[in-house]
């Protein structure tokens, strides 16, 4: 995933100038998905070359002149492409801005990634389980590189297992988000 669309699901939100979304980047998107202030200004410059924003200059009395972005339609475009794509090597903060997108483009199709993904997940944990049984049966007794190598599978079944209930955990909510807009 590029900076740019962790820009443009920001900037769908709400628009803003280059420092209101450094700001927003630092206490909510950056949480997941970092970006300096240079970062985020030099490539709010090249979406704005390749039309992805537009931008509104907002004159100011005493201070220099704000920018406003705004997502423009090749910016939209490019995020609905970007949310349709599968990635099956997204990472937890990839997922979590094509989640947090999800309502700018196809959400069907974030929540099949998201499936996809819990399924991966779910699939490694067993075959991690599967490892812990084989290899180390009688984990209280394991000593040096034994216990170093058992303690190592554990942080890994650890991480699955939190994977698959987070992204178990975001199913739930879609499927009761989606039964509600039925009612």
């Amino acid at each position: 995933m590029a900076l740019e669309h962790a820009i443009l699901v920001s900037l769908s939100e709400r628009s803003g100038s280059g420092y209101e979304l450094a700001r927003r980047f630092e206490k909510s998107i950056g949480l997941f998905w970092s970006a300096s202030h240079q970062q985020i200004y030099r490539v709010l410059k090249r979406m704005e070359e390749a039309g992805q924003v537009a931008v509104d200059v907002v004159v100011q009395d005493g201070r220099p002149d704000k920018k406003v972005y705004t997502v423009a339609e090749p910016g939209r475009i490019e995020l609905r492409r970007w949310l349709a794509e599968p990635a099956p090597q997204a990472g937890p903060q990839e997922l979590a801005v094509k989640l947090r997108g999800a309502s700018f483009g196809d959400a069907k199709a974030v929540a099949e990634e998201i499936v996809r993904h819990r399924d991966a997940h779910a699939e490694r944990l067993d075959l991690y389980r599967q490892i812990e049984k084989r290899d180390f049966p009688a984990p209280d007794r394991l000593r040096g590189r034994s216990l170093h190598q058992y303690l190592v599978l554990r942080g890994g079944i650890r991480v699955e297992e939190g994977q698959v209930e987070w992204l178990e955990e975001i199913l739930t909510a879609l499927r009761a988000d989606k039964a509600d807009e039925r009612d």
